[in-house]
């Protein structure tokens, strides 16, 4: 049975502090500098970036384990100060126990709400928390499985509003929310999303990677430190980053894995490129370029079939936190 609106429970919201100055969100933002971005859903296990979804259920997602302390664990040995999860991807598999769908994580052969494991695990480790969430639903009214919004845009508003609403008041404070435009906003618009979130958690920024401009958090997926308002940042958002005036802090993210062929870049990929990441030197760099811009930087890496991350990317980033306690030494000296 699918539900439309989420039940009444006790919630998040009704033990938030008044909402906080605008600036003075902004600057807690930016003090969060380097996060880590993970991708575990459905193309964890097709091999593919996006995975068609209508003749997949829960039992597709095959993980035989679930090691959020690792993930976390790294992500403290790296000097980053948040993770950022994705909670839904375009095929609508969602990583939390939600009562909208039975198409998520506690249906699967793994059993475990993944984002409540993650939450415990944030806060054991000092983390703050974000999340990334896909707009649109391939699931949903109008959607053409597999394909962008260019080609047929799913709407479902009260699914979303509900799926938002369990996000923002059952798992404590999020950060931000990076919301996936790319197959359509679902039925309500950004400016919209945007007040919904805020329903909830007034000091949530949220951010969107293309379509209608709109929130506090400037989205360049593929993008590079900047100033916010330069339009050579951003892949994808440039119309956005060069005309919104909204924009108080931006965010630039990328996968660790370099460009290869076959597989996916999101997610994990496939065990052939279980040996290709990008080197420590070169994320070092842009941590040091978010620092200088005031900018957040989340890199992406995408757990494998066990719930793990790669050997290869615990090496990598464990150097990049030694690079970058280097560089804090140097600096107080």
């Amino acid at each position: 049975m699918v539900l439309l609106l989420a039940p009444a429970l006790p919630v998040f919201s009704q033990l938030r502090p008044e909402k906080k100055d605008d600036l003075v969100r902004a600057e807690e933002i930016r003090e969060m500098q380097f996060g880590m971005f993970i991708c575990w859903s459905f193309s964890t296990f097709s091999g593919r970036e996006w995975t068609p979804t209508l003749d997949k259920d829960a039992s597709f997602f095959r993980a035989t384990g679930c090691d959020t302390d690792q993930w976390c664990r790294v992500a403290r040995d790296a000097g980053m100060h948040y993770i950022l999860f994705l909670s839904k991807h375009h095929d609508g598999f969602c990583l939390w126990d939600t009562e909208t769908t039975d198409k998520k994580v506690t249906n699967s052969p793994l059993g475990i709400d993944v984002l409540k494991q993650l939450r415990t695990s944030c806060d054991k480790y000092g983390l703050k928390l974000a999340l990334y969430f896909s707009e649109g639903d391939w699931n949903w009214p109008g959607a053409e499985d597999g394909k962008s919004r260019n080609e047929g845009m799913g709407r479902n508003p009260a699914m979303k509003k509900a799926q938002l609403q369990e996000l923002c008041t059952r798992y404590g404070p999020i950060e931000f929310f990076w919301m996936d435009h790319a197959v359509g906003d679902g039925g309500l618009n950004h400016r919209e999303t945007v007040e919904w979130v805020h329903t909830f958690q007034p000091d949530c920024f949220v951010g969107f990677n293309h379509g209608e401009p709109a929130g506090r958090l400037s989205l360049r997926e593929r993008g590079t430190p900047g100033y916010i308002g330069d339009t050579t940042t951003s892949v994808y958002n440039k119309d956005a980053e060069g005309n919104y005036k909204g924009y108080l802090v931006a965010e630039f993210t990328y996968p660790i894995l370099p460009e290869h062929t076959g597989g996916a870049s999101w997610f994990y990929s496939l065990p052939e490129h279980d040996n290709l990441c990008k080197p420590a030197e070169a994320l070092f760099r842009d941590y040091l370029g978010a620092v200088q811009y005031g900018n957040i930087f989340s890199i992406n890496v995408g757990p494998g079939y066990r719930g793990k991350l790669r050997k290869i990317d615990v090496k990598t980033l464990r150097q990049v936190g030694r690079l970058i306690e280097k560089s804090k030494r140097h600096s107080s000296e």
